[in-house]
């Protein structure tokens, strides 16, 4: 037993582990089966990296954050205009503003 592990000190307790682990898995499937548990143990690994890359590069949802401020400005560039909104839906107010804006532009023109 000594020349395992460079021979200066007999298997760790981690290293017992995993040999009974192998003994275990061996007896239970059969060396037959243990190829195809080892693919499916690649890709489980290769599934939760690639999972956990997505996950640290992915960008923040922003699309409720970018809808509601988009809406804010509606609102904003109708009340600068005068418009009231309560009580209007967003393409109503909208419709209001670009009619606003032409209104101007004609009364401007002349």
């Amino acid at each position: 037993m000594g020349y395992l592990n460079g021979g200066n000190e007999m298997l760790s307790g981690w290293e017992w582990i995993i040999i009974l682990i192998a003994v275990v898995v061996i007896l239970i499937w059969g060396p037959s089966k243990i190829p195809e548990f080892a693919r499916g143990l690649g890709r489980a690994r290769a599934e939760f990296e690639r999972a956990s890359k997505e996950h640290l590069y992915e960008t923040p949802k922003t699309e409720t954050v970018s809808q509601r401020s988009d809406d804010e400005a509606i609102i904003l560039i109708a009340k600068a205009l005068g418009i009231n909104t309560e009580g209007k839906t967003k393409a109503q107010i909208v419709e209001e503003i670009i009619t606003n804006i032409k209104a101007t532009r004609l009364s401007s023109q002349s």
